[in-house]
């Protein structure tokens, strides 16, 4: 038998696995709790959480005045827009009634030239008619005071000293032609064989001597050579205005009377130079 048999052992008796991890899970836990709490106490506090705006994007001048800018130039084209369609506007309605008015001043300026020819073609009918009845009104106080024996064939005094013999060859072509005209019409135009004008009938008596000549009045005139109103032959070429620009010829005749287209109210007529004197005289043959 041992000595220490009866001596009671002092170690003390093992605890269970588990009950150690059970006590060494609430140590932790405690110490944890503790831990935090001086974190927390050592640790000054946070500072608040604020909320966050979003700030929309502010313009600067700059931008300001270029937005404003053009703003101005844009408002600027339309107002010169409507100003350039109100001109053009007007520029059309101008135009309309500038043509309106030419229109007018032409129909007018036509309506006076036609009252002016009416004006002209009557105040020449009344002389022709005046004419005519101071020719006739002469005649009849000459055939009544002349003796009947003082008339003869050939050579006769024609006014004027103006002597007239027989037409022959050529020139009598050209008054028997001229002669045989009488009666008919004139027409402003006319050639023949109904109607003729002035020139028209000089120019066709003319061709029955085989002598071509120019159609108008004026050069007319100016054909052959000039001779005086003393010294006429029959056929000589009688204008009335300047030579060069005659506004009216006839046939001489002799006798001192001449043929000619006068005018629409007497047609193609023979008449004394006195009836109305011509300017002056060309001789062509």
């Amino acid at each position: 038998m041992s000595l220490t048999a009866h001596i009671p052992s002092h170690r003390k008796p093992r605890r269970s696995a588990s009950k150690l991890a059970v006590r060494a899970g609430v140590a932790g836990g405690v110490l944890s709790t503790l831990a935090l709490a001086g974190t927390a106490s050592a640790t000054p506090s946070a500072e608040p959480v604020h909320e966050t705006t979003l700030e929309m994007p502010v313009l600067n001048m700059d931008l300001a005045s270029e937005v404003s800018s053009s703003v101005a130039k844009a408002a600027e084209n339309t107002r010169a827009a409507a100003v350039d369609g109100e001109l053009n506007a007007l520029e059309e309605s101008a135009r309309t009634g500038a043509a309106a008015e030419a229109k007018k001043a032409k129909e007018d300026a036509q309506q006076k030239a036609d009252a002016e020819q009416k004006a002209k073609e009557e105040a020449d009918r009344k002389a022709e008619t005046e004419r005519a009845s101071r020719a006739s009104a002469r005649a009849s106080l000459s055939t009544k005071s002349a003796p009947a024996s003082s008339s003869s064939e050939g050579s006769s005094a024609q006014g004027s000293g103006t002597v007239s013999a027989p037409a022959t060859g050529s020139a009598a072509a050209i008054v028997n032609f001229a002669r045989a005209q009488v009666g008919k019409a004139y027409v402003s135009g006319g050639t023949g064989p109904s109607s003729f004008d002035c020139s028209g009938l000089v120019q066709a008596a003319y061709r029955q001597a085989g002598i071509s000549l120019p159609r108008m009045s004026q050069a007319q005139s100016s054909a052959g050579t000039s001779v005086s109103l003393s010294a006429l032959q029959p056929g000589d070429i009688l204008y009335w205005g300047s030579k060069g620009s005659a506004y009216h010829v006839a046939v001489y005749v002799g006798g001192g009377k001449f043929v000619g287209a006068q005018n629409s109210s007497t047609g193609i007529v023979e008449r004394s130079l006195s009836y109305d004197k011509p300017t002056g005289a060309v001789r062509v043959l």
